[in-house]
């Protein structure tokens, strides 16, 4: 058997901890990825993964293993990546990761635009709101909103994150406008896990930076839901306007406090090193910093 293909698909069982998620991943047989994997460990002597009815484990000598296939599997990429001819079509999988709200409101878009340049590449973008190592979990690129980006990864910015405090109508006809920030403490707010829960910051041209602490009744990790929640009326939300400007324009949702502006973030492409960057990685941050380019959500 291609005994590379069996470190990519054994690679791909110590990441996923599963038969069946590398199977769908790599579109084969679950049979043929036991069998790859029975087959490394026939290769090395050595029993790789823990098997149990309820999960899928490294032994060991399975983990002395995978650090050496990740470096084999990447030096394999890397010699065909360096020999293919010019002007060779881009080709292979590119590994993502992005938050749920960027991904839902601006990154699946760019991303089928450009698939629809390179007809032979594929993507599998992996959504979350936590830290993902790149390396253990062989992300491409990470898109990630930050105002102090890791400073271990190349961060290339791609576009400015604006936000904005956010209410549906019918929440603010029942509860009333607030016209300072520090009425924002009678009202129902909807933090986000992540950023500012419990605390909020603005600045005015005039009057300076204002701190408020402000009662978090419903917090979620994840935009997307606050935005939902917002839309129903369970209060105030503090949104980028990457995700809900097409609400505020269609009157779904209601700006509040528009001189008193929030914490500027910037969204970033991260990825591990320069040194051999990959073309499609290349083609596709190139991509991304055209396709965002100024705009202002």
């Amino acid at each position: 058997m291609d005994r590379l293909t069996a470190m990519r698909v054994f690679a791909d069982v110590a990441q996923t901890g599963s038969f069946t998620a590398t199977s769908d991943r790599l579109e084969m047989s679950r049979a043929m990825v036991t069998r790859y994997v029975a087959e490394m460990e026939q290769w090395l002597g050595a029993r790789l993964l823990q098997r149990t009815t309820r999960s899928v484990t490294l032994t060991d000598a399975g983990e002395q293993c995978l650090r050496r296939c990740l470096q084999m599997l990447a030096l394999a990429q890397e010699v065909e990546e360096e020999t293919a001819p010019a002007g060779t079509a881009l080709r292979g999988q590119l590994r993502l990761t992005c938050s749920m709200s960027f991904g839902y409101a601006q990154l699946a878009a760019a991303l089928g635009d450009f698939l629809a340049l390179h007809p032979q590449l594929k993507v599998d973008l992996h959504v979350s709101e936590g830290a993902v190592n790149l390396v253990a979990e062989r992300i491409d690129l990470a898109i990630r909103i930050s105002a102090d980006p890791d400073p271990a990864l190349i961060a290339r910015p791609l576009a400015v994150c604006d936000s904005v405090l956010v209410a549906a109508p019918s929440y603010l006809d029942a509860a009333g406008r607030p016209a300072q920030p520090a009425q924002l403490a009678g009202h129902c707010c909807l933090g986000h896990a992540n950023f500012g829960r419990s605390e909020w910051r603005f600045t005015h041209a005039q009057a300076g930076e204002q701190r408020v602490s402000v009662p978090t009744r419903f917090t979620a990790n994840d935009a997307v839901v606050l935005m939902a929640a917002a839309r129903a009326g369970a209060g105030i939300a503090l949104q980028p306007t990457y995700l809900v400007r097409p609400l505020v324009q269609e009157g779904v949702l209601e700006v509040l406090l528009p001189d008193w502006e929030p914490p500027r973030l910037t969204v970033y492409a991260l990825y591990p090193s320069r040194r051999h960057l990959a073309p499609a990685v290349r083609a596709l941050l190139d991509f991304l910093v055209q396709r965002f380019d100024g705009v202002r959500w």
